[in-house]
C-alpha cells in the first residue's frame, strides 16, 4: 500500500510568523506531529510520502503514485481539507480523514471513503483491519476508550522536510485536569491525563538528534504539566539526557498558571533548557473567568504568576479572549492594561469562539444563541454565537485592542521589560558557531529596526540596556524582537478583516429588521382593511 500523508493549509494567522520566518530561510513554524504518527501507526510494511501544502504543493507524480490518501486537519484548516479531498477523489483515489476538524464534525467530512476519528492508537487498527477485509469505506471511533500512550512508536520524523520548519514538535501528555467551559481538549481527550514513560520520549528526542535536529522542539501537551508527578519524573531524566548530549535542543510548552505555584518544576523545565512557556490567561476579569469555569486563574495574582514564571527564565506567551458572557464594557482595554502592566510580549488575542460539543456549545446550543456549528480559533473570525453585549461593541473593542497591543514601539517596549526581569539560563552550552541564516536575520532586524524605522532609538537603547543588564539573554531577546516582522503587518489584517466582517454582519442585520418592520407594517394594514 503506497499512502500519501496530506496536511492541508493554514491561513494567515498569529501563529504563521512568515515575515519572520523569512528572515531565517524557513516557511513554517510546525510540523504535522500527527500524521508523522499516524504513519508510524499504520503497517510499516506500506510505503509513505508526506506532503505539507503549508511547505509545497502536491506534484502530479505524488498524486498518481498513491494507492490511498489521508488527511489530518484542524478547524481551521477546513477550506483546504475540504478541497483536498476534492482533489483525491477527483484523481480516483480513495480517502481516509482524521484528526481534530471531522472527528469534531464528522458530518463534514462525509466526502471522505474512511473516518478514522478519536485516537489513532484504538481507530487505526480498525481501519487496517476493514482494509485487510476489503472494504472501501467506513467510520471508525473509540467510543470514549482512551489509549495508553506508553504504547504510542516512535513517530516517523524522517518522513518531514527539516529545513522547511522552525521548530520541531513532540508529545509527553494528553489530556487536561482542568474543565474550561470553551475548551475542546477536555473533548478530544479526557480530563484525565495520560503520559509516555521518561524512556519513551527520550527515545524520540534520541531519534531527532540522530536525525540532525538541532534546533528548538515544542512539547506540544496542551497543559505540559497535567500530570505534575510524571512530569518532573521525565525532566530529571531528560536534565541528564540533555547533560550528555551538550544541550543539543531548547524547548517550548504549553500549561496552566499555576506553573507559578510550583517552584521545582520551573526549575527543572529551565534546567532542561525550557526556554518559553504558553499560559492560557484569558482575561483580567475574574467574573468571566469563574463563568467560564477557569477556577484555576482565579487563586492567586495572575500578574504575580506571570512576574514569578519569567524571574525564573521562561518567557511567557499568553492567550486572552474578549466577548465572554456578562463581559463589562472595557474588557479589551483592560486586556491590554495587563499585558503592558506585566510585560508579556507575545499575547494571542481572539474573539471567543464556540467549538462543537464543548460545555459552551450545549449551553448556547440551548439557549439558541450559535450564530454557526464551528468556531475556527483564528484572530480574524467574528464570533459564531450572539454574544450577551452588543457584538459591534465587542468587535471594536477587539480591533482597538489588538492594534494597540502590536503597535511596533510598545510591542518593542514590552520584549525589552520582559527580558531584563529574566532569569538567565542555569547551564552553559558548549558554543558553535552561527549559522550564516542566523546572523544574516540578525542584521536584517537590526537593519530594519535600528535604522530604518521609526523604533531606531528605542532598538539601539533597549539593546545596550539588555547587554548591560541581563547580557545572558541577549539572543533570546533578539529573537522576538524579530517577531515584530510579523506583527508590524498582522495587526493591519486582523482589523482589516474583522471590520470586513462586521459591515457585512450589520448591514444584514439592517436588511434583517427592514423585512420585519415591513412585515410588521403589511399586517397591521392587513387588520385594519
Amino acid at each position: 500500500m503506497r499512502v500519501l500523508l496530506l496536511y492541508p493549509l493554514f491561513p494567515k494567522s498569529f501563529w504563521s510568523f512568515e515575515k519572520t520566518l523569512e528572515l531565517v530561510e524557513r516557511k513554517v513554524l510546525l510540523p504535522p506531529l500527527g500524521l508523522v504518527t499516524v504513519a508510524a501507526l499504520l503497517p510499516q510494511e506500506w510505503e509513505f510520502k508526506l506532503v505539507d501544502r503549508n511547505v509545497r504543493a502536491v506534484t502530479e507524480d505524488e498524486w498518481a503514485w498513491a494507492d490511498l490518501v489521508i488527511l489530518s486537519a484542524m478547524i481551521v484548516q477546513k477550506e483546504d481539507f475540504l478541497a483536498q479531498i476534492q482533489e483525491a477523489k477527483r484523481r480516483g483515489k480513495p480517502v481516509a480523514v482524521g484528526g481534530p476538524y471531522p472527528t469534531a464534525l464528522p458530518e463534514e467530512a462525509q466526502a471522505a471513503d474512511y473516518m478514522i476519528l478519536d485516537e489513532g492508537e484504538i481507530t487505526l487498527p480498525l481501519f487496517i483491519e476493514a482494509i485487510a477485509r476489503g472494504e472501501t469505506q467506513g467510520v471508525f471511533r473509540s467510543n470514549g476508550v482512551k489509549p495508553d500512550v506508553t504504547t504510542t512508536p516512535i513517530p516517523r520524523f524522517e518522513l518531514l522536510d527539516f529545513s522547511a520548519y522552525d521548530s520541531m514538535a513532540v508529545q509527553f501528555s494528553r489530556g487536561c485536569p482542568f474543565q474550561c467551559e470553551f475548551c475542546d481538549i477536555i473533548v478530544l481527550y479526557g480530563r484525565k491525563p495520560r503520559t509516555k514513560a521518561p524512556q519513551q520520549l527520550l527515545a524520540e528526542l534520541n531519534y531527532l538528534y540522530e536525525l540532525g535536529w538541532d534546533r528548538s522542539i515544542f512539547m506540544v501537551d496542551d497543559n505540559f504539566i497535567g500530570n505534575k508527578r510524571n512530569v518532573k519524573l521525565f525532566l530529571k531524566e531528560l536534565k541528564t539526557w540533555m547533560e550528555d548530549h551538550q544541550y543539543p535542543f531548547s524547548f517550548f510548552t504549553e500549561a496552566s498558571v499555576d506553573l507559578a505555584q510550583d517552584p521545582e518544576m520551573m526549575e527543572l523545565m529551565v534546567e532542561c533548557n525550557f526556554t518559553a512557556v504558553f499560559l492560557g490567561i484569558e482575561t483580567p476579569d475574574e467574573d468571566s473567568l469563574a463563568l467560564t469555569q477557569k477556577f484555576q486563574n482565579t487563586r492567586d495574582s495572575l500578574s504575580e504568576a506571570v512576574e514569578s514564571i519569567t524571574k525564573v527564565g521562561l518567557r511567557v506567551m499568553a492567550g486572552f479572549i474578549i466577548g465572554f458572557d456578562n463581559e463589562k464594557p472595557g474588557a479589551g482595554d483592560r486586556i491590554v492594561q495587563f499585558v503592558e502592566k506585566t510585560a508579556i510580549p507575545t499575547a494571542l488575542f481572539s474573539m471567543l469562539q464556540v467549538l462543537p460539543d464543548t460545555g459552551l456549545w450545549h449551553r448556547l446550543k440551548k439557549e439558541g444563541r450559535l450564530r454557526g456549528e464551528a468556531g475556527n480559533i483564528n484572530q480574524t473570525t467574528l464570533m459564531n454565537f450572539v454574544p450577551t453585549r452588543p457584538l459591534e461593541e465587542i468587535a471594536r473593542e477587539y480591533m482597538r485592542a489588538f492594534s494597540e497591543l502590536y503597535d511596533p514601539e510598545k510591542f518593542l517596549d514590552r520584549v525589552y521589560r520582559h527580558h531584563l526581569i529574566m532569569g538567565s539560563p542555569k547551564f552553559k552550552a558548549p558554543g558553535k558557531m552561527p549559522a550564516w541564516v542566523d546572523v544574516r536575520a540578525l542584521l536584517t532586524v537590526c537593519w530594519r529596526q535600528g535604522v530604518v524605522r521609526s523604533t531606531r532609538f528605542q532598538f539601539w537603547r533597549n539593546l545596550w540596556n539588555i547587554f548591560k543588564h541581563n547580557p545572558k539573554v541577549w539572543d533570546r531577546y533578539l529573537t522576538v524582537c524579530a517577531h515584530n516582522e510579523h506583527f508590524s503587518e498582522y495587526r493591519q489584517i486582523v482589523c482589516d478583516e474583522i471590520e470586513a466582517q462586521l459591515t457585512e454582519y450589520l448591514t444584514a442585520e439592517a436588511e434583517a429588521q427592514k423585512t420585519l418592520k415591513a412585515a410588521s407594517t403589511a399586517n397591521v394594514e392587513a387588520i385594519a382593511s
